[in-house]
């Protein structure tokens, strides 16, 4: 179990996320949780124009190479092919009109409300709903939705997970996250979240398979969650 706390303030992805995204290189699901981390938090946005200042210096200083009379050819047929990635706007601020909580990468993705998705039972007070992905590479997408105070069992995880809080907020060992913060964790985390007692808290969740409950109980009920 990780024992360090976040630091305090924003929570901002690492760079190693955001550099993924820059290049393009992010499976969709990623992609379209940090253009929604992008657009609902200042401090990713001033995390990744450093990224990309450090990306565009190291192109700078890359000898140019001779392209062949085929470069623009198949340039361009590669940027009219589809590719299942996520839409990339420029960040900025949410959206406010329709469902105004949803980023615009989101609310672009999902063309529809969040009463309109497909929203199953996941814990008590809480629902979830999946986002079907062309370009997953072993992650999925979805969203949670949980009532005031709600919360959800005491979990690790079977690979990297990705939550970024599109509204409300939650608490757990780690931290406070609200509305732009992003939560890093994996299978060395074990941790218990808690909707905030003020309002509904809606979380966009990136992952790389189910979680994992802890304790006595956890071992009889993780069969059946699988």
């Amino acid at each position: 179990m990780t024992t360090a706390p976040h630091a305090p303030g924003p929570h901002v992805l690492d760079d190693e996320w955001l550099i993924d995204y820059a290049a393009g290189t992010a499976p969709e699901p990623v992609s379209l949780l940090v253009a929604s981390h992008l657009a609902l938090s200042p401090a990713a946005r001033k995390a990744y124009a450093c990224v990309e200042a450090v990306g565009g210096a190291m192109l700078d200083a890359i000898e140019p190479a001779a392209l062949s009379t085929q470069a623009l050819d198949a340039t361009l047929a590669r940027l009219d092919a589809p590719t299942g990635r996520a839409v990339r706007p420029a960040p900025g601020a949410a959206a406010q009109d329709g469902d105004a909580v949803l980023p615009e990468p989101l609310r672009h993705r999902l063309r529809r409300g969040l009463s309109d998705l497909p929203w199953k039972p996941l814990a008590p007070g809480i629902g979830h709903a999946e986002i079907p992905c062309a370009d997953a590479r072993g992650y999925r997408l979805r969203l949670l939705r949980a009532n005031p105070g709600a919360a959800l069992p005491m979990h690790t995880h079977s690979g990297a997970e990705l939550a970024l809080v599109i509204d409300g907020g939650y608490s757990d060992e780690f931290g406070h996250f609200v509305r732009g913060d992003v939560e890093a964790s994996d299978g060395s985390v074990q941790h218990n979240p808690v909707a905030d007692p003020d309002g509904d808290c809606i979380v966009l969740v990136v992952d790389q398979g189910p979680a994992k409950l802890t304790g006595w109980l956890g071992r009889l009920l993780n069969p059946f969650l699988r």
